[in-house]
């Protein structure tokens, strides 16, 4: 299967370079482009994409503000985004996961780097791995975020006390072996648990999960990630 992608990003030169890069790949083909905000939002609404590669300075919208705006309409749901940008701080990388991006990348990442991650967020994971999202949201989740609501979720009433449980240790960083060791359960059902979860919520990946458990108080910043009784 092909993955369509979409470039927004407000430099000609860098949209020309990862296009001739992208379609250079069998399994990749770019779709569209878009030089500001408002463009990207119009674009994915034209062609939705498999996958957004979203400058996160961009005219007229930024990159965050167009991904709040993508995400809101039901037809882009399957729509993943990944942020591009030279600014790596916490407060950005948590806006953007609020706003439902699967990660961050750098302007200056190496191409393989580039379709690696196209694959990955496609695929439905997030370019942050659970403990480094746990370890970002923990400095930051508790600080008012400007634009940007919290996802304090209305359904976690819907979990089963195991579910609750196993977004409690997703919000502590721990990945499904960590899990499963830590529940006495393999692997699978570890990741079972997971996805069942996320359905009941609504979050888009793990990345969520991890703020839905730190902005429902599930998980405290500092907390030790040691098996829960």
């Amino acid at each position: 299967m092909t993955i369509r992608v979409v470039l927004a990003d407000d430099q000609l030169l860098l949209r020309a370079t990862f296009g001739l890069l992208i379609n250079s790949i069998a399994d990749m083909e770019v779709v569209g482009e878009a030089g500001t905000g408002v463009e990207a939002v119009q674009v994915a609404r034209a062609r939705k994409p498999d996958v957004i590669v979203m400058d996160i300075r961009m005219p007229e919208m930024d990159g965050i503000e167009a991904t709040r705006a993508i995400f809101a309409e039901p037809e882009l749901a399957a729509t993943k985004i990944i942020i591009l940008t030279t600014f790596e701080v916490e407060e950005m990388i948590v806006d953007a996961l609020r706003a439902g991006a699967s990660g961050f990348l750098g302007k200056g990442v190496e191409p393989a780097t580039l379709l690696e991650a196209i694959r990955l967020v496609a695929a439905g994971e997030s370019l942050l791995s659970p403990a480094a999202t746990a370890a970002v949201i923990s400095h930051v989740v508790a600080r008012p975020a400007a634009g940007s609501p919290p996802l304090v979720s209305t359904r976690l009433e819907e979990l089963t006390a195991r579910e609750r449980e196993i977004l409690t240790l997703v919000g502590l960083g721990l990945s499904n072996d960590e899990i499963a060791a830590t529940a006495f359960i393999s692997p699978a059902t570890a990741k079972t648990h997971v996805n069942r979860t996320m359905t009941k919520l609504g979050a888009r990946d793990r990345a969520q999960l991890v703020i839905i458990a730190y902005e429902n108080g599930l998980v405290v910043p500092g907390q030790s990630s040691a098996p829960l009784t």
